[in-house]
């Protein structure tokens, strides 16, 4: 087996060939680089939990950022490397929340459609799709978004949000009903 010299690989090598617990290991040491790795294989669920709570892109976007500095700050704080993608989840949570906070007695305006880089039928598809999702009831809302969009498990949602498998299982089979006739309403 050859030997590969960690300087030389770039971060999405790194980011397939090291566990979150040896990237916060190198980030307690002091290495940027490993929390930048981690920042990159956490983002699209970090966003999807921020979104799924405020519905707005850009509040998101600040939600998730503010995510990643607390995480930054308080990683000493984490007592399991492996529990450091759920921990994070629920820092972006209680951001968002923290955000929505100020608007709650604005009204909430038609959700905006995540802008999708891709050309055709299929934007249209996907459009129609994140604004069904966007009009789902918050815990189903964030169960598909945390689900579908930031490819977790069952397990691992119901882990971030706090509620059992058995729920969310619910909340995503009433969620796929709702969408059913949502889709077919547009």
């Amino acid at each position: 087996m050859p030997v590969v010299d960690l300087e030389t690989r770039s971060l999405e090598g790194l980011s397939v060939l090291q566990s979150d617990g040896e990237l916060i290991g190198a980030v307690l040491r002091g290495d940027r680089k490993a929390f930048a790795i981690l920042v990159n294989r956490y983002e699209l669920s970090v966003r999807a939990v921020a979104t799924s709570v405020l519905r707005d892109r850009d509040l998101a976007q600040d939600a998730a950022q503010e995510a990643f500095v607390k995480a930054y700050q308080n990683l000493g704080t984490l007592r399991k490397a492996a529990a450091f993608g759920p921990w994070l989840l629920r820092i972006a949570r209680r951001c968002a929340l923290d955000l929505v906070q100020p608007y709650r007695r604005v009204p909430v305006p038609e959700p905006e459609v995540v802008e999708v880089h891709h050309s055709g039928l299929l934007d249209e598809e996907k459009e129609r799709l994140l604004a069904a999702v966007l009009k789902l009831g918050d815990a189903e809302r964030q169960a598909v978004m945390l689900r579908y969009f930031g490819g977790h498990s069952v397990k691992e949602v119901a882990n971030i949000t706090g509620r059992g498998e058995g729920t969310i299982t619910k909340q995503l089979s009433r969620a796929h009903r709702r969408l059913r006739v949502l889709l077919k309403e547009t």
